[in-house]
Parts: C-alpha cells; structure tokens; sequence
C-alpha cells in the first residue's frame, strides 16, 4: 500500500460539514480530489482551513497533464514532499507535524517511518544495480540521497 494510502485529512468530519457534503478520510481519494482540485464550495471553508485547501491545490494538484488530478502527479509530488522533509533533518512525529500545520493533514508516525525505510531500501537496491551495470553516476546518485535519508 502506497504511502499516500495512509494521508488523512485532518478534521475531515468538520471540513465535510462547512461543505455540506461527505468526503472521504483519504487525501488521495478520488472524491476528496475532486472537491479540492475543482475548487467547488470552497467559500464556504473558514479563512485557515480554506487556506490551507488552496495551498494543497496549488502544491500538489498543479500539473498540465490530460488526466489530472487522476495522472499521479499528486502523489509522486507528494511522495517527493516527504522525502526533502527526511533529507531536511525531520523525524517521522516532525513530518507528521509539519504536514499537519501546512496543509491539514495527517499520518502514523509508524506509516510514515515505514516509508522513509522502504525508500532506503529502494535506493540501496538501486545502488546495486547501478553498481552492476556499471553506471557511476546512478550509483552516486543513489549512494547520496540514501544517506540524505539515513542521517
């Protein structure tokens, strides 16, 4: 189950009554997509939520492509938003934390710890690899951000 299976909105209860309509709990579900990246009702969100919805949109939901926001943008982009938090230093409770304040939402500390491991384990697969087939420049590439991710 990808990392962006276990984002939850937060509040999201409160966030569907100031709607008038159900979301799910999920970030990335389709529904909640939806709402957020055709900007319906949203005048109707308190000024911090509402805020911290269009901050969402505009960081994650913004790309060019035909099937958007269905063309996994969102989630590689925020895939990529958890790991620079990694590479900046950040704990997975510190993650949590900032995901929480900037765009109200939440994860298990554990989901997100198991996340930051598998992507170790990724990059130290993919280290090998380069390794075999020769090619330095991946193989640093991915020597460097593992330890980017390890520190």
């Amino acid at each position: 189950m990808a990392i962006t299976d276990k984002i939850y909105v937060k509040n999201h209860r409160q966030l569907s009554s100031q709607l008038d309509t159900s979301i799910p709990k999920g970030a990335f579900k389709g529904a909640t997509l939806d709402i957020l990246f055709q900007g319906g009702g949203l005048e109707q969100l308190d000024e911090a939520t509402r805020d911290r919805v269009l901050e969402f949109a505009e960081d994650f939901l913004d790309c060019d492509c035909d099937n958007n926001p269905y063309c996994g943008c969102p989630e590689r982009k925020f895939i990529r938003y958890l790991l620079e938090l990694r590479a900046d230093g950040l704990g997975p409770d510190a993650i949590v934390d900032v995901m929480s304040d900037e765009y109200m939402l939440y994860a298990y500390p554990g989901d997100v710890l198991s996340f930051l491991d598998q992507s170790v384990r990724t990059l130290e697969a993919t280290e090998e690899l380069a390794k075999v087939d020769g090619n330095r420049e991946a193989e640093e590439a991915a020597r460097t951000a593992k330890r980017e991710l390890s520190r």
